[in-house]
């Protein structure tokens, strides 16, 4: 495995998607120094998504749980997490832990380091949405990751103050921005890849200037009823507004399929595909008119790249961008989806609000910060700069749209809450 002999090592644990591309410029930026060695553990809560960011960013796990099962259930990956990193850590003896967001691994990976008396690094800190069941199980697992940290990475001074009104003490927060955009920026300075999804996009578009909308929606919480209003209201754009291009990369997960795709079916201006890779994602939001999506990241990643956002949720835990003006909450109404798109594909002015709006969620320096942080705890550097953004906006506590939230569908076998798609980002 790892000779933890020598220096200081960083364990960095991690099992998504979403949290390799958030955790990876924390890993380019710790190989950049010499002080502190980083050492990686995934979880593989999710396989192939997972394998593909890893490739993409050259991530060599040092270790691989290998946990995924077959419709898994969130108290078998959670057992199973846990004891096998518990394992490593008692190997390796690293000198902090790192955990990403919300997931059941980053949730398990504090727990394990707090067991093993590990200071515990918790990366994307303090989002809140005050609501357990939305999302779920992500609200919880990251109000628990925040009990068990000793060090908080906030995104934005609104999740800053978020754990100031928790009692989390100032001296333990750093604002840094989201790593995530540090990610994109780097990806999307590099040629597109040779993509079939991305091929047909522009072969559609030509030279006409065709308006893309790009859906995504998979969260857990809208499974059933919320995904099949979604579809509907996908269903009535191609149909009303026959000029736009949607695209749809559709989640794997049969929750997800067969609530959105029945009502799109052979409907022309509709693109539906299997997920895509990072890199061709990201170039297919470069390429986008307008975003629809449910995703956390997205909300983050999309402004960067001046595309106004239409969030498929009745809250979020990033009321920054709805703040700034970079997104807006739609719901999964079909009536509210589709005058929302129509008024910003109708609006040049409307449009250019959205998508000139300042990006409230990071510079492309975050991961700096997370590292001098992290430095900071273990070997008394400097404290490092905070992240401030260019906005006149106060502290924000979740933001709402003005109705009953969806009640969860949690999908059942048996008695056991099964997890077939686990937990925030694309």
């Amino acid at each position: 495995m790892t000779d933890s002999s020598t220096g200081h090592t960083v364990l960095l644990v991690y099992g998504t998607r979403p949290e390799a591309i958030k955790m990876a410029p924390v890993v380019h930026e710790l190989r950049r120094g010499r002080s502190l060695r980083p050492v990686l553990a995934v979880t593989g809560q999710h396989r192939t998504m997972l394998d593909q960011v890893n490739s993409l960013f050259g991530l060599v796990p040092d270790y691989d749980l290998e946990i995924l099962q077959h419709r898994q259930s969130l108290s078998g990956v959670t057992t199973r997490a846990l004891a096998g990193l518990e394992a490593v850590m008692t190997e390796v003896r690293p000198d902090a832990v790192v955990v990403q967001g919300d997931t059941t691994t980053a949730f398990t990976g504090a727990l394990a380091a707090f067991y093993q008396n590990v200071p515990v690094v918790h990366l994307e800190a303090g989002l809140r949405t005050d609501d357990p069941s939305s999302p779920f199980p992500e609200e919880i697992n990251r109000r628990l990751t925040a009990q068990l940290a000793d060090l908080h990475l906030a995104p934005t001074p609104s999740a800053r103050a978020n754990l100031l009104a928790e009692g989390v003490r100032a001296d333990s927060i750093l604002v840094t921005g989201n790593t995530v955009i540090d990610a994109l920026l780097q990806v999307t300075a590099a040629p597109p890849p040779d993509d079939r999804l991305l091929a047909d996009v522009r072969q559609r578009i030509g030279d006409s200037g065709r308006p893309v909308v790009l859906v995504t929606a998979h969260r857990r919480e809208s499974w059933g009823e919320p995904l099949a209003r979604v579809g509907a209201a996908l269903a009535r754009l191609a149909t009303e507004r026959p000029e736009l291009l949607i695209v749809l990369p559709a989640h794997r997960n049969p929750a997800v399929r067969e609530a959105v795709l029945p009502p799109l079916a052979g409907l022309p201006g509709i693109i539906v595909a299997d997920p895509v890779d990072y890199a061709a994602f990201a170039h297919l939001m470069a390429m986008a008119t307008v975003v629809l999506t449910d995703s956390g990241g997205v909300q983050e990643e999309a402004p960067s790249l001046g595309k106004p956002v239409l969030v498929l949720r009745d809250n979020t835990e990033r009321p920054e961008g709805v703040r700034a003006g970079t997104a807006r909450l739609v719901g999964t109404d079909p009536d509210q989806i589709v005058a929302a798109v129509g008024n910003l594909v109708d609006d040049p002015v409307a449009y250019a609000a959205m998508a000139g709006a300042v990006n409230p969620y990071g510079d492309g320096q975050a991961a700096r910060r997370a590292v001098a942080a992290i430095e900071h705890r273990l070997l008394g550097a400097p404290v490092p700069d905070a992240f401030v953004p260019d906005l006149p906006l106060p502290p924000a506590r979740p933001i709402t749209i003005p109705r009953q939230p969806a009640v969860p569908h949690r999908e059942r076998t048996g008695t056991v809450v099964t997890a077939g798609r686990e937990e925030s980002g694309a």
